[in-house]
């Protein structure tokens, strides 16, 4: 097994890159980071104006529906890990399902034989609780009004924005998939298509929405005029979504779940996210010599897949709205179960693994990510998405609401897959999104905080977790560095995608080893996007150094 002999100092401030970048690393004592400047700098502008780091998060956050809108939207569901100078918290502010959903309800709609439901239109869509976790972060730990959260979303729906490059071209790739479903070319598709780079779009609707949340601090959502919008839209379209159960919805605090790794902890949203991938991997990690290979090496980059591999195997059969899972976090964490999983990888060959069994019966018992922190020490790792792009598709056009399609992730009865994520009525799905936080032992058995981050885009946000921590606590590479590093993308069983920007001979080797590997050119999410703040010491005094993905439109933005 590794030790922490084996490994350097993390040297996030270190200037060493021998990746190509377009970025480099942004000191403050005060940082935004997100995937769009706007939103960025909306955020910052919170921050001079008295607002804390959750302030700031939740006006960049805002702006980023309007900015981003082929990741996000007031549609949207989203999760949070706040530091608040002592401790984590953790926000669940994900959807549940219409009552009206049960079983029954997708066979006479859709048949025997479906899977899932269907992945766009009116039957994919769960409760958005996007906005519920706007106002928990603001109601427990925000200094300003809510309404004036709101403000910078609202002139920029208003004024509108130069559309930039990298949200242009998922826009347009969109388009053919989406243009029929209900609300959609009237919002997005002003012009009969796709805006153009640098073309102006405004979303008056949008702003009509977000006016309104200012107005009721964000109750209209879920008991007001937009919730009327919302249920009058469902039932023209033979959706299930009533005032009902927007009214019942809520977001929950939860405890943050954590898996030790490099003299580190990772911290994750428990289920029903997917970051029990993450920690699973770093636990079966740490369990093998990966710290030992050089950090571009065959070795090393196979060890990692193959963690990934066996993590995924069993996130995907056990993970499920906590009320339904039949084995718990604690046994999927279990130190005994991890080794033994990690006993499992040959270092020879690539393999499919199958999932394993947490609960032995020998033993007992499309997203948009960003992060913000202050000089009072408050940190902030935000996340909010629509899922696979625009998700549903559908957009209620008194408000401009895209709503998002997570429903889709619920299984059926004809699906051999997870049963315990089966559809329910008022279930929450099995969810993609994953804020992620690292800390270090701190004095007199606390903790002391590092580092919030994120790598946004579907199944890639685990492993681009994994492939970062690993470089930096593993391989003291530099915060910017091991952002803009060559990723790999592991898929099902054999099958891995890696950036094109991999080194030739690593594919080879990976190739050699049996894994089914393709060189893709990144088209916005394939390899994810990240955003991180490290925290370098006093944040009054020496604040944080913050990497923006190059990857996408972004900016980290510090005073």
């Amino acid at each position: 097994m590794t030790t922490a002999a084996h490994r350097p100092a993390p040297d996030p401030v270190g200037q060493a890159n021998p990746y190509a970048s377009v970025r480099l690393p942004v000191y403050g004592r005060n940082v935004v980071s997100t995937s769009h400047p706007l939103a960025a700098q909306a955020g910052l502008h919170v921050l001079r104006s008295g607002g804390n780091a959750v302030d700031a998060a939740v006006a960049t956050a805002a702006v980023m529906t309007v900015v981003e809108p082929v990741s996000n939207g007031l549609g949207s569901d989203a999760f949070a890990i706040v530091w608040d100078g002592n401790a984590l918290h953790g926000l669940n502010a994900s959807g549940r399902s219409p009552q009206a959903w049960t079983a029954d309800y997708f066979t006479r709609r859709y048949g025997e034989g479906a899977l899932t439901p269907p992945k766009r239109g009116i039957d994919s869509v769960t409760v958005p609780g996007m906005v519920s976790g706007w106002m928990a972060l603001n109601r427990r730990f925000g200094k300003l009004p809510f309404a004036d959260l709101m403000q910078p979303a609202i002139e920029v729906a208003e004024r509108g924005y130069a559309v930039p490059a990298v949200v242009q071209s998922k826009w347009a790739l969109a388009v053919p998939d989406l243009h029929t479903q209900p609300g959609f070319a009237e919002a997005f598709m002003p012009k009969g298509r796709a805006p153009l780079v640098g073309e102006l779009f405004c979303f008056p609707a949008a702003a009509r929405a977000l006016r309104s949340l200012a107005a009721s601090g964000g109750e209209s959502f879920y008991r007001g005029d937009i919730a009327q919008a919302l249920a009058r839209f469902s039932a023209s379209h033979g959706g299930a979504l009533t005032e009902a159960d927007l009214a019942a919805h809520t977001a929950d605090w939860v405890d943050p779940v954590a898996q030790a790794y490099g003299g580190h902890t990772l911290h994750e949203i428990p289920p029903s996210g997917q970051g029990m991938a993450a920690l699973m991997a770093l636990g079966i990690l740490a369990h093998t010599d990966a710290a030992g290979y050089t950090v571009d090496s065959v070795a090393s980059q196979h060890l990692q897949i193959e963690a990934m591999k066996l993590a995924f195997a069993d996130v995907y059969r056990y993970v499920a709205d906590p009320s339904a899972m039949h084995v718990t976090t604690a046994q999927m964490l279990d130190p005994a179960y991890l080794a033994a999983r990690a006993r499992l990888i040959d270092p020879r060959r690539a393999q499919a693994h199958p999932a394993g069994t947490p609960a032995d019966p020998h033993r007992r018992g499309g997203t948009i990510y960003l992060t913000a922190a202050d000089e009072q020490g408050m940190m902030v790792s935000f996340i909010q998405s629509n899922y696979m792009g625009f998700g549903s598709g559908c957009v209620e056009p008194a408000f401009g609401i895209s709503l998002q399609n997570r429903g889709h992730a619920f299984g059926l009865p004809a699906s051999p897959l997870n049963p315990a994520n089966g559809v329910a009525p008022g279930k929450r799905p099995f969810h993609t999104i994953i804020p992620a936080f690292l800390t270090r032992p701190g004095a007199k058995g606390g903790m002391e905080p590092v580092m919030s981050f994120g790598v946004m885009g579907a199944n890639m946000q685990p492993q681009g977790h994994l492939q970062t921590l690993v470089r930096l606590l593993d391989h003291g590479q530099s915060l910017q560095a091991a952002c803009d590093a060559p990723r790999w993308r592991f898929n099902t069983g054999l099958s891995v995608n890696v950036e094109a920007g991999m080194d030739a001979r690593t594919v080879a080797g990976l190739q050699a080893l049996g894994h089914e590997v393709a060189v893709l050119h990144d088209v916005y999410q394939e390899f994810g996007a990240g955003q991180f703040i490290w925290r370098l010491g006093d944040p009054g005094v020496q604040g944080y150094v913050a990497a923006s993905d190059p990857r996408r439109d972004g900016l980290a933005a510090a005073w």
